[in-house]
């Protein structure tokens, strides 16, 4: 059944997705943090990174890391549609700003693990996917689009501006809960077999207020004007309906003929201020178009009725959730006490999400009036952890000095993201891709003194997204991060890290297709840019509880 689209309001969101694919998070230790090229690593951390490494751990017994990053980012979408009017000064710039401020001052990751002889168990916890929540305390450029719409929609009758008021938030967030096992066939060669069982959540809330139309200098409700032009497009198709009516009972009680011409100078006025009247319009073509008429006019009042409605203060609070599992296998191979090397690959995770709504946006009505809205209660929606490898090595040119590097690689392509295009159809992430997803990592370590570390490393992050994967809340682009920090051992148990990391993303330019006042028949091309740089600072304690043996 064909709907009649009044407005779309286009909301997606992740957390914040800065090391790592388009859904996956890397960032997952402070030694990550201050290093970046952890896929080979012998530390703890291995239990996510490295799980084969973990028979190379100094001694049997029991470690432990602790850690915790507090991400801080600024998004900003800048649009350039013309309609827009109220949040930013047009002779400065052409372009309208919105921003949003997404924190995650909790982001933990906590790995233990256990080494007895040539096997290795160990557990890990981190938010492998989202972990952050962000706020755009005035919108965003999709909940204003179609309002905006609105002067040039109204300008016969006299409208100048609009105004609304806005207000999103958003949480994302997918737990993932690991266990491996690892096994040393010698000193050299390791492997490890593990899964990962993942909780994910997204969270959203918002509204959308007193829109409102200027006209002759005063602020009207844009839900009243509406409902004034349907009670008028009723009243119309009423009098046409009774015209016809009329006209025909004539005919039928043969006052008049068919053929006749049209002599009834209310009937010849009406139809001439509705521009249907020709000279010589029989009756019987009277008829025709007061029936006509009056079917518009109908058409007319359920679609002003329906965009009155849409106009009215709106709320949306609704979360969706979705479980899944990876298998995940890992090798390690150590030639000698320079070299390590490092493969990890883990499978595509299937997410099925399902909307929990308790209030939702109406976007549209049905030909028959029942609603359309964002978020459908009970609707079922994908978005997958896409299958990815990782390939790491380290290097000792001398005691103190430790290099390291690694390369990740995302099947974005062989995922589902439940993209949709512009139409609300939903597409294979094949045709949202232009190619998969990469990471490359450099790393150095260097030993200052028998107890402090310090290092640094650099990451860059290169997605493939088709314009239709982009949205004003939801992007994926280039970055590089630099990130540096220090290890400090407290005691031979306990070391601490502390880290810092900046990334910077590519500015990414999106053209996007908006239908005036939902018109699928009037498109419009937009413009918008997106930055959201990325502040990260984290602290980890690593126990060794085999220390001393």
């Amino acid at each position: 059944m064909k709907r009649i689209l009044l407005f779309s309001l286009s909301v997606m969101i992740s957390g914040i997705l800065l090391a790592g694919g388009i859904v996956t998070n890397q960032n997952h230790s402070a030694m990550y943090t201050r290093m970046l090229a952890r896929d080979a690593t012998l530390g703890i951390d291995a239990v996510f990174y490295n799980p084969a490494g973990l028979t190379l751990l100094p001694n049997n017994g029991f470690y432990l890391s602790v850690n915790n990053q507090s991400l801080f980012q600024t998004r900003t979408v800048k649009t350039n549609y013309y309609n827009l009017s109220y949040n930013t000064d047009r002779s400065v710039s052409p372009y309208y700003e919105y921003t949003g401020e997404i924190q995650a001052p909790l982001f933990p990751g906590i790995y233990a693990a256990y080494v007895m002889d040539n096997w290795a168990f160990s557990v890990g916890f981190n938010p492998i996917g989202g972990g952050g929540g962000g706020t755009y305390e005035t919108g965003l450029p999709s909940f204003e689009y179609s309002i905006s719409d609105l002067v040039p929609a109204l300008a016969e009758m006299g409208a100048t501006a609009y105004s609304m008021d806005a207000y999103f938030e958003g949480l994302a967030a997918y737990f993932g809960y690991q266990a491996n096992v690892s096994y040393k066939f010698n000193d050299k060669l390791s492997v490890a077999l593990g899964g990962r069982y993942v909780q994910a959540k997204e969270a959203y809330n918002g509204y959308i207020r007193d829109v409102s139309v200027i006209m002759g200098g005063v602020s009207t409700p844009a839900s009243a004007i509406f409902s004034g032009l349907a009670t008028q497009a009723s009243d119309g198709a009423t009098l046409a309906t009774g015209a016809a009516t009329d006209i025909n009972n004539a005919i039928s009680g043969g006052f008049i003929g068919g053929s006749d011409p049209l002599a009834d100078p209310t009937a010849i006025g009406t139809l001439t201020a509705f521009g249907l009247y020709t000279p010589g319009m029989t009756n019987d073509q009277a008829v025709a178009a007061f029936t006509g008429l009056a079917t518009e006019l109908t058409g007319q009042a359920a679609v002003a009725t329906g965009t009155a409605n849409v106009l009215q203060d709106q709320e949306a609070d609704y979360e969706k959730t979705a479980t899944g599992f990876t298998p995940i296998i890992s090798v390690n191979f150590k030639p000698n006490d320079q070299w390590n090397f490092a493969f990890k690959y883990e499978h595509r995770t299937k997410l099925e999400f399902t909307n929990k709504t308790s209030k939702d946006f109406t976007v549209g009505f049905e030909p028959d009036g029942t609603p359309i809205t964002m978020f459908p209660d009970g609707e079922k929606t994908r978005n997958d952890i896409p299958s990815m490898f990782m390939l790491g090595a380290t290097f000792k040119p001398t005691d103190k000095l430790l290099l390291s590097t690694g390369i990740h690689y995302y099947f974005d392509k062989g995922a589902d993201y439940g993209v949709k295009d512009e139409s609300g159809e939903k597409i294979d992430n094949a045709d949202a891709f232009e190619g998969n997803s990469y990471e490359f990592a450099l790393g150095a370590e260097y030993q200052i003194t028998d107890k402090l570390k310090g290092s640094a490393g650099y990451l860059r992050t290169k997605s493939n997204p088709k314009n239709v994967y982009q949205s004003d809340l939801s992007q994926t682009l280039p970055s590089n991060s630099l990130a540096g920090g220090f290890a400090y051992q407290v005691i031979p148990m306990l070391e601490v890290n502390l880290a810092a990391m900046y990334t910077h993303y590519n500015e990414g330019i999106n053209d996007i297709t908006h239908y005036f006042g939902g018109d699928p028949t009037m498109p419009k091309t937009i413009r918008e840019k997106y930055k959201k740089p990325v502040l990260t600072f984290a602290v980890g304690l690593n126990f060794n509880f085999s220390a001393g043996k």
